[in-house]
């Protein structure tokens, strides 16, 4: 891994395991020549939200409309792509590449649970799927 972030535009490897939750996803393209990283983060209207007694709303804060597809625009050299994470945003990410990038088939997306994985574990974890060891 390099120690700045590069733009995804400087990393075109044919796999990427990329680990979501709500806040941050860390894409790990990988190939034989080795393992980049990208991070990306979301920007959500509000970070602290309290649902209160007879109040109006639910609660949640509010999706960012960009951030799957500032994830997407990462893993767009990527062919075959393994979807880690807690909660559901993995199969947000997972449903949105089915819409947006056709080229993908289901045998070319994979979605696992992993709660918080270190970045070695999860790039461990692309290398064994990937056959990359």
């Amino acid at each position: 891994m390099t120690p700045n972030n590069p733009k995804p535009a400087d990393i075109q490897h044919a796999h990427a395991v990329v680990w979501i939750d709500h806040l941050t996803a860390k894409v790990f393209p990988m190939g034989h020549a080795g393992v980049g990283e990208v991070v990306v983060h979301a920007h959500p209207s509000s970070s602290h939200l309290h649902h209160k007694a007879n109040s109006v709303g639910s609660g949640h804060a509010g999706d960012d409309k960009h951030f799957l597809p500032k994830v997407a625009e990462a893993l767009r050299f990527c062919r075959d792509i393994l979807i880690v994470g807690p909660g559901i945003e993995k199969s947000k990410l997972q449903h949105y590449l089915k819409d947006t990038r056709k080229d993908l088939s289901e045998t070319q997306l994979h979605v696992e649970a992993a709660d918080h994985p270190s970045d070695r574990e999860i790039i461990a974890l692309g290398r064994r799927r990937f056959g990359l060891d």
